[in-house]
């Protein structure tokens, strides 16, 4: 192999690796807009991409979101996400 293919097969990761980066991002994204759609459905979706997101910033959101919810399931989904990430970031 030479260096002109080694220097080709490189450059691809690296683009690999950055699209997929920018298509995870923009998933995530999504998924915090989608915590307040008006479908029930996106909404629960929402909370599962976030639950792999622990931080202080999907803390904060999911408070924003626990206190606006108006379906009781899925509030206490939010809750019990909520209080998990609370304790995990004490």
């Amino acid at each position: 192999m030479g260096r002109r293919d080694r220097m080709a097969m490189g450059m691809g990761f690296v683009g690999g690796l950055v699209l997929g980066l920018a298509g995870w991002s923009a998933q995530i994204e999504r998924s915090r807009r989608d915590l307040f759609a008006r479908s029930p459905v996106r909404r629960m979706a929402a909370l599962g991409s976030l639950r792999g997101r622990p931080g202080l910033r999907t803390a904060r959101l999911l408070a924003e979101y626990v206190e606006w919810e108006p379906r009781p399931a899925l509030r206490r989904r939010g809750e019990r996400m909520l209080a998990r990430m609370q304790a995990d970031l004490e």
